[in-house]
């Protein structure tokens, strides 16, 4: 029976010959991941329950969105979640000094990789799918069945299949294609369903624009995103990855509930105004900011450090705009700084934090006061997002959020690199 490339790394880790859209199964994991939000809850349930871990090597909780802690609730969060990490040998344990933001972490240090099934207790986990891996969110209480068993219970999805042609022009990046993906099929356009990229146009995008891109799948409803293992994909994994890689491909005669063909040389810098990802645009007027954030799971990369220092390389933030960057993990921070990444960014009137989620979720490192706008390579822009009700946030690429910090409004990065 033909299977996609989800349905195939399911079948594979259920245990079974094949599996089919709709079908209930409980898999194997090789990783369940939780933070300093969400852990604690699957900690008390996994407590409350006399429960254990079952393998701790496959166990990864992540200090990363109010750390280093904001004020006393978050301390006690990760004070409980440090406790519990000691106490049950949990092998990878991320704390200040050592931490990053999870999505950028994990492929980074090589605990996520190809042919992997993995959950984690936050949406975002469907980031690692840009490795060829099955990964996506569940809840908490999900995450402490998961540490007790090592396992989960799926509905296989049926999926949709992205075409991809092409590469992408100057100055627009991963970031744009799935702005325009969502804009195209809507916050719900793939409810429960696997978002797969194929084409020869895959060959054009980096692996930091294809983590960009499956970290937003969730944003059109997905259960996960998907790429093809390629030499890119190999060549990121390569020395890093701790696991053999498993490369599973679709069958060319798998059913999907739709195709679309996408031309990535057609696209432009896109933009989502408030308050929902899918209200993109590509032309704007004139939309005075207050404040620009450059990181995040989505957007703090070494690529999307470097895009940002381009535009603002020997230019200034606009006066009263406030420009905050963030690199995603500790080395990326480390080699923004030997590239002169930071200074370019200071020099430029912005500040830099440690990792940290902080801003995207309205934590910290960056509050929105009433009606205020923040241009943000974040990932999402609900009402009151990152801070106030009334506060505005659109979601852009890096070249777009530093060329919009320079000139005080939104703006595309051709305009300041003319």
């Amino acid at each position: 029976m033909a299977m996609t490339m989800t349905q195939k790394i399911l079948a594979a880790h259920a245990g079974l010959g094949f599996v089919t859209a709709g079908e209930l199964i409980e898999a194997e994991l090789d990783l369940a991941l939780g933070n300093d939000i969400t852990a604690p809850v699957a900690i008390r349930e996994l407590e409350r329950v006399g429960g254990h871990v079952r393998d701790r090597e496959k166990v990864a909780l992540v200090m990363d969105h109010f750390t280093p802690n904001k004020d006393i609730k978050a301390a006690c969060q990760v004070k409980c979640t440090r406790a519990f990490a000691l106490r049950e040998g949990v092998e990878h344990f991320f704390d200040v000094g050592t931490m990053g933001i999870e999505h950028a972490l994990l492929p980074e240090q090589g605990l996520v990789g190809a042919g992997d099934c993995v959950i984690g207790a936050d949406s975002h986990t469907c980031t690692y799918g840009a490795l060829g891996a099955f990964s996506t969110g569940v809840g908490s209480t999900d995450l402490a069945a998961a540490m007790m068993t090592n396992k989960c219970w799926f509905r296989v999805p049926s999926a949709l299949r992205f075409v991809l042609r092409g590469s992408l022009p100057r100055f627009v990046t991963g970031k744009d294609l799935i702005l325009h993906i969502i804009g195209m099929i809507g916050v719900d356009g793939a409810l429960y369903k696997s978002m797969e990229f194929t084409g020869e146009g895959v060959g054009a995008l980096s692996m930091d624009d294809r983590f960009t891109v499956c970290n937003m799948a969730i944003e059109a409803g997905a259960k996960n995103g998907i790429f093809p293992v390629d030499e890119i994909a190999l060549a990121y994994m390569e020395g890093r990855f701790r696991r053999p890689v498993k490369i599973y491909e679709a069958d060319a005669d798998a059913a999907y509930d739709a195709t679309y063909e996408i031309d990535l040389s057609a696209l432009k810098p896109t933009v989502a105004f408030p308050h929902l990802p899918e209200n993109t645009h590509t032309s704007w007027n004139n939309i005075a900011i207050d404040q620009v954030v450059i990181g995040s799971c989505t957007n703090g990369r070494l690529s999307d450090l470097r895009q940002a220092a381009e535009v603002l390389a020997g230019r200034k933030v606009a006066k009263n705009v406030r420009c905050i960057v963030i690199p995603a993990t500790q080395q990326i921070y480390l080699d923004a700084m030997k590239e002169g990444l930071l200074e370019t960014f200071i020099r430029a009137g912005a500040v830099v934090s440690t990792p940290t989620c902080g801003p995207c979720l309205g934590g910290y490192m960056g509050i929105l006061a009433d009606g205020e706008r923040c241009v943000s390579t974040t990932n999402r822009n609900f009402v009151g997002r990152m801070g106030h009700v009334t506060s505005e946030v659109y979601l852009a690429s890096p070249y777009t959020a530093a060329a919009s910090a320079v000139t005080g409004r939104l703006s595309a990065a051709e305009e300041v690199l003319k």
